[in-house]
């Protein structure tokens, strides 16, 4: 009888294959990603729609050369804007929290 085969991960991931610097597109400096950063070791960036969370993991590790404990991802929705009589939205986007091992830091500055 023949075998079923299951899918590794190890093998070549199918569909859109993003490199690290289409996936991470910005990382977020904020006062609370400050405080994030030197008391948790977690950094933010906003991801690319498309990405998941091994993408995040794998663009981070790549770029920064980092060893990442984990990933958390947000969809963000767009907030309501309002110009004269024109009702519009801001766009929607994605917001990724990496937390780092503890002996590895970004410098953003």
């Amino acid at each position: 009888m023949a075998e079923l085969t299951s899918q590794t991960p190890t093998e070549e991931p199918q569909g859109l294959v993003l490199s690290p610097h289409q996936i991470i597109l910005r990382p977020l400096v904020t006062e609370k990603g400050m405080h994030r950063s030197t008391r948790y070791n977690a950094y933010a960036f906003e991801v690319n729609r498309l990405a998941n969370k091994h993408d995040v993991r794998r663009a981070v590790e790549e770029m920064f050369n980092v060893k990442v404990v984990h990933v958390h991802t947000l969809n963000r929705k767009g907030k309501p804007r309002r110009s004269r009589l024109r009702n519009s939205t801001t766009k929607a986007w994605k917001k990724a929290i990496v937390k780092l091992d503890a002996e590895h830091r970004i410098d953003f500055f």
